[in-house]
């Protein structure tokens, strides 16, 4: 295989005959010379290749390129003697390998984020795609890196589901029968024994339950797959179908895992910042120029420690006026935990120890009996961007709480049987993955953080 551009613009010195493929973001074409810059996606900047008469078929074929045509060239590497870029390539041969119709629709000029969206086929090209979706691999490798450096197992979880780890009941179904046509039982109620699983089934909104039977047997372990919501909500900050990262650890408490999520942050941030410097770069200068400080805030501060409780004395005593109220007893909005982070401790923060009338079943009660050792990481311009748990490993408070929250018990027979059988202590927490690519680029649309955004009415391409 051929270099890669980026390859080739980490060469220490210039020389030698090389080949590109890719294709051009621009074609200029002044009165002996053509000017094509080829981009193969491998890195934020592009190749310019320089083309003359005597290229082979110069008039016939590179007078003729233009923007998003296919390429592939071959010449000599040398030294540019334009600034900001170190090498070109005296072209030898340009060959055409897919021209454009004239109605292509990314010409050299800017174009906004929603009309992107419409032509996500082609928006990976864009340099803002392009960053976007290197950032997204950096971050990738850089979570994979952090766990597997300590110890833990990826855990291939389930996507097909009968179970609502959230309890929030916004899941979407997976069924093979005929809507409208459904078969009905003795009652009238549809009868789910003739669907394909024999049961009400929905796509997952986290692996989290199952990262817990792998805790529990193999002591530390991660989950990294897609997830689903159901929910009706057609914002910059939700999507219906997101990654998360979920790892789940045994033998370990509430203030061992905010320990990990600090750790888990700082070193993803750190190795990003290391291996996508030139993307970041562009998103600082392009898009939000506090993404460079931040970031580096985040890997170099240590992260405040509160209550809930405390967060809430702190909100109330502020004086600044909220769109919504702040109480115990009501969850945390973005205005809260933003004043918190940016504004007032100016730094990340743990929040732990929740009300446990909103938060969910599996969650340990402490022993005052009104709240739960749950917590949430806040960053700044996002808010949450972590959220965890102690698990509740006390098999009669955990059937007590599945009672209380009007679930089913027979669906989680199975994760009451780890409540009998060798339990043990646990917590874990859960990372929207398209959060923490949001908070590295300071893209302010969710939508434009993961190549085919699915949303409400929406899930073309």
């Amino acid at each position: 295989m051929d270099e890669l551009i980026r390859d080739i613009l980490r060469r220490k010195a210039s020389g030698g005959g090389v080949t590109v493929r890719g294709w051009l973001r621009t074609a200029r074409h002044a009165k002996n010379l053509s000017f094509l810059e080829i981009s193969d996606g491998s890195c934020f900047a592009g190749l310019q290749v320089v083309a003359g008469p005597e290229c082979a078929r110069f008039e016939e074929e590179v007078r003729g390129l233009g923007t998003g045509c296919a390429v592939e060239a071959t010449g000599e590497l040398v030294d540019s003697p334009g600034e900001g870029q170190r090498f070109e390539l005296h072209a030898s041969e340009v060959k055409l390998v897919g021209g454009v119709d004239a109605d292509y629709p990314l010409q050299k000029k800017r174009h906004g984020f929603e009309f992107l969206r419409t032509i996500a086929h082609l928006r990976p090209r864009t340099n803002t795609l392009g960053a976007v979706l290197r950032v997204r691999d950096g971050a990738t490798r850089a979570i994979n890196d952090f766990f597997h450096a300590r110890g833990f197992v990826q855990l291939h979880s389930p996507v097909i589901t009968l179970s609502d780890a959230e309890g929030a009941g916004d899941m979407f179904r997976v069924s093979t029968l005929e809507p409208g046509n459904a078969p009905r039982d003795a009652d009238g109620e549809i009868d789910w024994k003739q669907d394909f699983f024999e049961a009400p089934s929905y796509l997952t909104v986290s692996g989290q339950l199952e990262a817990e039977i792998g805790a529990l047997a193999l002591s530390r372990v991660y989950t990294f797959g897609p997830t689903f919501r159901a929910e009706n909500s057609n914002t910059s900050r939700h999507l219906a179908e997101f990654w998360m990262v979920e790892p789940e650890v045994a033998f370990c408490d509430i203030d061992g895992l905010a320990d990990l999520a600090e750790d888990f942050l700082k070193s993803v941030f750190r190795q990003v910042g290391d291996q996508c410097e030139e993307d970041l770069a562009f998103f600082d200068k392009r898009v939000d120029d506090s993404v460079l400080s931040t970031l580096a805030h985040v890997v170099d501060q240590p992260f405040g420690r509160i209550t809930y409780s405390e967060a809430v004395e702190i909100l109330q005593a502020s004086g600044r006026e909220f769109e919504f109220p702040v109480g115990w007893g009501a969850d945390l909005q973005s205005e809260h935990e933003r004043f918190l982070t940016e504004e007032h401790f100016g730094k990340p923060l743990v929040v732990t120890h929740y009300p446990k009338g909103i938060k969910a079943f599996y969650m340990y009660g402490n022993d005052d009996d009104r709240t739960v050792a749950a917590m949430d990481v806040l960053v700044p311009r996002i808010g949450e961007i972590i959220g965890g748990s102690q698990r509740e490993h006390r098999l009669d408070i955990l059937k007590r709480r599945i009672a209380e929250q009007g679930l089913p018990e027979e669906h989680y027979w199975w994760y009451l049987d780890l409540r009998r059988f060798g339990s043990a202590p646990h917590a874990g927490f859960g990372l929207g993955f398209e959060r923490l690519v949001q908070f590295m680029t300071g893209m302010a649309n969710i939508r434009d953080v993961i190549p085919f955004p699915r949303v409400p009415g929406n899930a073309e391409f």
